[in-house]
């Protein structure tokens, strides 16, 4: 058996993101645990989280809604990245191939939320 979500491209490409990330944010400063590591790992893990709780949902609308928030999650997650760069705890190139991913997922999940709505 498998869950609603887990048939779906961006909950493939989210879980691949938490992966990447957790790693990325290994190398971070210890002092930041409590800090920005755990801001930009919370913020990755409500990308998967609500779309698999808007999976499960009774209406499209409703799985829409979550999707929004996956859309909010992502978009804090990238400007967290960003400060990240900017305080020298992730390197360009590093947060520029995250970007890609990033911009690709936004994308599906614009395409998943318009198809909800529809």
């Amino acid at each position: 058996m498998k869950f609603n979500y887990e048939h779906l491209d961006v909950a493939k490409i989210a879980k691949e993101l938490i992966a990447e990330v957790y790693k990325l944010t290994r190398s971070f400063p210890n002092e930041e645990r409590f800090g920005l590591t755990s801001q930009i790992r919370r913020a990755v893990v409500s990308i998967l989280l609500n779309i698999a709780e808007g999976s499960i949902r009774k209406t499209k609308k409703d799985f829409a809604r979550f999707v929004r928030i996956s859309l909010g999650s992502l978009t804090e997650l990238n400007a967290a990245l960003e400060v990240s760069v900017e305080l020298g705890f992730l390197e360009d190139n590093e947060y520029m191939a995250l970007r890609k991913k990033l911009e690709a997922l936004f994308f599906k999940l614009i395409g998943l939320e318009k198809y909800l709505r529809e």
